[in-house]
């Protein structure tokens, strides 16, 4: 029973394989075929993706703080965009699916952590030159940008950065993330308060404990339509742009190549758009 278990597991790695080459070359077009070597395209069945399919259950770090792409009910159930696409890639690989909850202040520290605490982080999690030095991040998923929360009653008082950097105004913001570090380079004169929680903040915001949270174009709508007293005068202008990408380990490198062949796959079939819809946010791709 073990020898055929194993032949099994083996079985589906060499499918998963193929699939992901499958994509890969499509995605490249087939007069270019000829060009793209075997190295290019293999994924390795004895590294990262091997002991992932062998385990039988891929560990996805995720904060659980971030509506709508992973959040963290008081049950311990997750749900979110980022939790969806995390189940796609383990269905895909055919692996069962677990959470481990991380934090943006030890986020690169447990991505980096030996021996691995997960495999891969999930989330809002920004790709950046600075995480890819130290780390691998996957092809974007989803755009981006800066923006900012404040009460309805407030929407006309902030339509610019000048109009939020002066030392009346109470900027919030989560520790350890770019909303941090956002905050930290481009405000001056702002009283700055760091919180712990970022979930808590738009209602503190809501409540007059904040006046201004810095946020992102993929959390703001969904604080904006389930609370009548917030709202996102800059939603349509963030302050910049980015994408949203999976983080891993270096030296993984043949998971990142799945992850990506996973990505370019719900591109392709509509399934990455769907999602979209499903969280009212932008699809860019």
């Amino acid at each position: 029973m073990k020898i055929m278990h194993k032949k099994f597991k083996f079985g589906v790695l060499l499918i998963l394989i193929a699939q992901i080459v499958f994509v890969f070359l499509y995605s490249c077009g087939t007069r270019h075929l000829d060009a793209i070597s075997q190295q290019e395209t293999a994924v390795s069945v004895h590294g990262k993706v091997a002991e992932i399919v062998d385990r039988g259950t891929i560990l996805f770090g995720t904060t659980g703080d971030y509506r709508p792409l992973s959040f963290r009910e008081p049950d311990g159930t997750y749900w979110g965009f980022g939790i969806e696409v995390a189940g796609e890639i383990a269905k895909r690989m055919g692996v069962g699916l677990r959470f481990v909850p991380t934090s943006w202040p030890t986020l690169s520290a447990d991505v980096q952590a030996n021996p691995q605490i997960f495999d891969l982080a999930i989330g809002g999690i920004t790709i950046t030159d600075a995480r890819r030095e130290t780390m691998l991040m996957s092809d974007g998923y989803l755009a981006n940008g800066k923006t900012i929360l404040c009460r309805a009653a407030d929407a006309d008082r902030f339509r610019s950065l000048a109009g939020i950097d002066k030392p009346e105004v109470r900027v919030m913001v989560n520790p350890g993330g770019l909303n941090e570090k956002f905050a930290n380079e481009n405000l001056t004169y702002a009283d700055i308060k760091i919180h712990p929680r970022n979930e808590e903040i738009p209602a503190l915001v809501a409540e007059g404990k904040a006046d201004v949270m810095i946020t992102e174009i993929t959390e703001a709508p969904y604080y904006v339509q389930t609370d009548h007293r917030l709202a996102a005068p800059l939603l349509h202008e963030p302050f910049n742009h980015n994408e949203i990408g999976i983080l891993m380990q270096k030296g993984q490198e043949d998971l990142l190549q799945l992850v990506n062949g996973v990505i370019r796959q719900m591109k392709s079939d509509g399934s990455l758009r769907r999602l979209h819809e499903k969280y009212g946010l932008v699809y860019a791709y």
